[in-house]
């Protein structure tokens, strides 16, 4: 990224996109069979299904909504069609989209008159809303527009010495050019709290960082679990982890080195540039789920041994400092880093990351999005009723 600069979408609200998607968001998962339909129906669409979105309540059902709006205006996306199976839901879902600036219209199947006529609706909407997105154009924009997030999995030695120091090298760079980065895994901060804690801009920041990953552990253990004995998981072990600090002590090396600024609750924006911890699960999609729903519109994603699942709004960028996984799984990597382990500087390699991050911001496509290695999950903390 030159300069400071790369080449993206600039929206009517202010902020600025890497992808120019219409969105077709389901509010809940009976009307998921139709946003497929239409996925594949209109080129330029990404459809967004869901599971659950019924029976949810309290804080459960503020969550799941937040996600589900978060996602939908992410600045990659161009506009939104919202459908549900009745109009109440849809109303709502669309009402707080427009609220955040993004051009929305939505359709509830039962004022539509079933599957055939809400489909025929939909591509006529659709239509216009593509083409109206096609007419848009890349313009130079500041990389304080960024917000990146870091993810990693299937972790592995090659993690915490390369790989994620590779993706902390990114992450620093961006922060230092006033844009924002998103940290997560709370489980994965367990066994290096305190050296995030130290790095707080203030005590109250530390505190939350403290109370994030101890309210883990006691839901852990509330379910009989003890998540410290439990961690590193079978295949980290398989790939030379030996300890739950040696994990994430490597883990939050692919946040960088800068002050922390915040603990976020799961798919929540930032307040201000400079690097956040949100609170999220550790599995992959709903972590990279809520990444998105808060607003990032590129995630670059360390793997040891290999998790190809990229996310459905925010190109994942693969990187690996596994030599194995780097030859028998290349179709999946983006970055090899490998060569660290023979000598290659952190500057070396996490330039040449840096240099593919901004090639994805201006309209590279990653294995993920080239293979349709996407996927979004909402996390859910209470049970449907």
């Amino acid at each position: 990224m030159e300069n400071s600069t790369f080449m993206g979408y600039r929206r009517e609200n202010g902020t600025v996109g890497i992808r120019n998607h219409v969105a077709i968001l389901a509010v809940m998962d009976n009307v998921n069979g139709i946003v497929r339909n239409l996925g594949r129906l209109i080129k330029g669409t990404v459809p967004i299904p869901v599971w659950y979105g019924r029976g949810q309540f309290g804080e459960d059902d503020a969550l799941f909504r937040r996600t589900q709006v978060g996602l939908a205006t992410n600045p990659n996306i161009a506009s939104v069609l919202v459908i549900s199976l009745e109009r109440v839901s849809a109303g709502k879902v669309a009402a707080a989209i427009a609220e955040k600036g993004v051009p929305v219209e939505h359709l509830s199947v039962q004022d539509t008159g079933g599957t055939i006529e809400t489909i025929a609706q939909s591509m006529r909407i659709l239509q216009r809303m593509v083409r109206e997105a096609s007419r848009q154009r890349r313009v130079a924009v500041p990389l304080s527009a960024l917000t990146l997030g870091v993810e990693c999995g299937g972790t592995d030695t090659t993690s915490g010495i390369a790989s994620n120091p590779a993706l902390g090298f990114v992450a620093d760079r961006v922060v230092a050019a006033g844009g924002t980065v998103f940290l997560t895994e709370t489980s994965e901060w367990m066994g290096a709290e305190q050296v995030l804690a130290a790095r707080a801009v203030n005590e109250s920041v530390a505190a939350d960082i403290w109370k994030a990953t101890g309210r883990i552990e006691a839901d852990a253990r509330a379910r009989g679990v003890d998540i410290r004995g439990a961690n590193p998981v079978p295949d980290n072990i398989r790939g030379g982890i030996s300890t739950l600090e040696e994990k994430s002590l490597g883990a939050i090396i692919k946040g960088g080195t800068t002050p922390v600024c915040g603990v976020l609750p799961y798919a929540t924006p930032a307040p201000s540039a400079g690097l956040f911890l949100m609170d999220t699960a550790a599995p992959a999609a709903e972590s990279m789920t809520g990444i998105a729903a808060g607003g990032a519109q590129l995630i670059i994603f360390s793997t040891g041994q290999m998790n190809i699942m990229g996310c459905t709004v925010a190109p994942t960028i693969k990187v690996t400092a596994n030599p194995r996984t780097a030859a028998r799984l290349s179709d999946n990597v983006d970055v090899d880093v490998s060569a660290m382990l023979a000598g290659e500087t952190l500057g070396e390699a996490g330039g040449r990351l840096f240099e593919f991050a901004r090639e994805v911001c201006e309209g590279a496509l990653t294995s993920a999005e080239i293979f349709g290695d996407e996927d979004i999950a909402i996390s859910r903390i209470q049970p449907t009723v």
